[in-house]
């Protein structure tokens, strides 16, 4: 199985969405084998995708259904690459997996199946539930997205907590591999004082704050719009431009 990196936060409108699917198209443009795991109820990776939800197997079916289907028979290969699409029912997951005994370990068991990429991206809600730690157990890395903005440390504490319960007891092999800043205007005197603040809260968190920060642009709500991903809508806006030098970060 390759690398499985996931993007998390408690808080929303940071980014995660963005930032798995910008990854996912980079690295799939680089020629590494690519797959993107939508695991938010919302279904906004599934969307960018222009993925199906109905009539077809979804990471619901995957995880939560009883025929449990094989992750291979539910990818969806769309213009924008190859997706396990999302699916509003995985708001029962709390309570189909409560006194599940391998309710935790169903994603981890189901990539254990998926050897055919070089990296999977995980795009997650913005809460803390059964399915981040279903994905918490499965991960390598986490990306935790953070906007440049008054808020930002919140929810950053107590995701750090479950983060260091799961490397502990279930995943010794995961590891945080930097807080990214999104949304970020460097001549704003407030994303100075965050990016200062941040950068004890990472030390804290044994990891870093990304040398990339993610300008803030507005092309990334453009795409949105248009169902495409940023890369693909605006490959040269200056977020776009981030990303790949995030790429590079997780590469090198």
């Amino acid at each position: 199985m390759g690398k499985v990196i996931i993007c998390a936060s408690q808080k929303g409108g940071v980014g995660k969405t963005s930032t798995a699917t910008a990854l996912a198209s980079i690295f799939a443009q680089r020629g590494y084998k690519t797959l993107i795991i939508d695991c938010d109820q919302q279904c906004n990776t599934t969307d960018t995708y222009r993925a199906e939800t109905e009539g077809v197997a979804t990471i619901y079916d995957v995880l939560l259904d009883e025929s449990r289907i094989s992750i291979s028979e539910a990818i969806q290969h769309t213009e924008c690459g190859e997706i396990l699409a999302g699916d509003s029912l995985l708001r029962q997951a709390d309570e189909k997996l409560k006194g599940c005994v391998d309710g935790l370990y169903r994603m981890s068991d189901a990539l254990e199946k998926c050897d055919d990429y070089d990296y999977i991206f995980i795009d997650t809600a913005p809460a803390m539930n059964s399915i981040l730690h279903n994905c918490l157990i499965a991960a390598d890395e986490v990306i935790i997205p953070v906007t440049a903005d008054r808020y930002a440390l919140q929810g950053l504490s107590q995701l750090n907590e479950t983060i260091r319960a799961i490397k502990k007891r279930q995943n010794p092999k995961l590891t945080v591999a930097g807080l990214l800043l999104t949304k970020y205007n460097g001549r704003a005197n407030l994303s100075r004082e965050v990016k200062a603040s941040l950068e004890k809260v990472a030390e804290s968190m044994n990891t870093k704050i990304f040398d990339t920060s993610i300008r803030e642009c507005i092309k990334v709500k453009e795409a949105q719009a248009q169902k495409r991903t940023l890369i693909a809508y605006a490959p040269k806006c200056t977020a776009a431009e981030d990303y790949n030098r995030l790429a590079d970060e997780l590469i090198g």
